[in-house]
């Protein structure tokens, strides 16, 4: 019986450590105190940005967090514990959290893990102040646009006043 408990607790550790690994980003929350219809809320917008929210013990995310090399993290597993795992998107987790915890005093970011790397709660609060990817990739393309449209202006401009003399 006692072994098949301990196997139990071994495979759970197993999930938790596969979804370390292949997490971008996890942002580790305290829910102390969330209502059932602001988790629901937060659970719905997480889910929709590709984000999983899972409360587990921290016994097991403290054991995970070990083997998957992540040290810095076990100051942040105690009290109720929720993690917000990503496989695609870094910054959904922290920006969906962060806008949570604004509106919903009793949620509180602890910190978590960016690319493979510890990240304490001011890198968490600075990515979620960045825009989406696809913001990203808009401001991006702006810039890489700006040289082209500024030789556009200049041709426009010598077009005109080579007009303005002809006349």
């Amino acid at each position: 019986m006692n072994k098949e408990i301990v196997a139990k607790k071994a495979a759970v550790v197993d999930e938790v450590l596969e979804k370390f690994n292949s997490a971008v980003a996890c942002v580790v929350v305290d829910y102390r105190g969330v209502t059932v219809e602001e988790v629901t809320a937060l659970r719905k917008e997480l889910r929709d940005a590709g984000v999983e929210l899972r409360v587990i013990k921290n016994t097991y995310l403290k054991r995970a967090a070990d083997k998957a090399g992540y040290e810095g993290l076990d100051d942040t597993f105690a009290g109720p514990t929720a993690v917000a795992f990503s496989k695609e998107d870094v910054v959904a987790p922290a920006r969906i959290l962060a806008k949570f915890a604004k509106d919903i005093d009793a949620l509180k970011i602890k910190g978590g893990m960016i690319e493979g790397k510890v990240a304490s709660l001011e890198e968490i609060t600075a990515l979620s102040k960045l825009p989406n990817r696809e913001g990203l990739l808009s401001m991006l393309l702006s810039v890489l646009q700006a040289p082209v449209r500024n030789v556009a202006y200049a041709v426009k401009a010598v077009a005109d006043s080579k007009d303005d003399d002809a006349a």
